[in-house]
């Protein structure tokens, strides 16, 4: 994942060590926390990954930590995991700005899929939103349909045939866009599109 970071934490060993371990047998790299502030005191700013949080713990809740971070400006996607009683604190976290929340007991792939989700929020420190928007402001209207015709899968054959202008021209126009957006890969490129608001395919 391009040196993207999970960060796991939880109060209860047992459910670290499982969970780490799922994550580590998925590829994921994987860094386990045993409380908030112990994650706080580790974390690197504008490091890629996610933070994957218990909401209810001793001390520093997840919903504390997930605070804790936007006041630090560490642009982490959290996912919160909670128990059957604990759905609205879930809910309001994610008002806070939390991209999930996973409820006990879930399933591997429920967990998995939410990690992978996370990540895709996060290309690299295209997490500032205001600065990928800037990015995108400096587009030019060709440069934003072959950007959209990026984003919707297609390729430079096609988009050169359904804009009336040569596929070298649309290379052109691709490699601006990497250059003007920082991005260092087409996937991160859309990926940064999407984060923006751009429509899913």
């Amino acid at each position: 994942m391009n040196g993207a970071v999970v960060h796991l934490v939880d109060d209860d060993e047992a459910v670290r060590q499982g969970l780490a371990f799922l994550l580590i047998s998925a590829g994921f790299t994987v860094r386990a926390h045993e409380s908030a502030p112990r994650l706080l005191e580790r974390v690197v700013p504008g490091q890629r990954g996610c933070v994957i949080t218990d909401i209810r713990m001793p001390g520093m809740s997840g919903l504390d930590l997930q605070r804790e971070l936007a006041a630090r400006r560490i642009a982490l996607p959290v996912i919160v995991m909670t128990g059957h009683g604990d759905v609205p604190l879930a809910v309001r976290a994610m008002k806070e700005g939390a991209v999930d929340f996973i409820e006990k007991p879930f399933t591997d792939e429920t967990l998995l899929t939410a990690v992978n989700e996370a990540l895709i929020r996060c290309p690299r420190a295209a997490g500032r939103g205001a600065a990928v928007q800037a990015r995108l402001a400096s587009l030019t209207p060709r440069e934003r349909e072959v950007l959209e015709a990026l984003v919707r899968g297609l390729p430079n054959k096609m988009i050169a045939y359904d804009l009336g202008i040569s596929a070298r021209t649309v290379e052109a126009h691709r490699a601006n866009l990497m250059a003007k957006m920082e991005a260092g890969s087409l996937p991160e490129l859309v990926r940064m599109a999407l984060a923006a608001g751009a429509p899913e395919p």
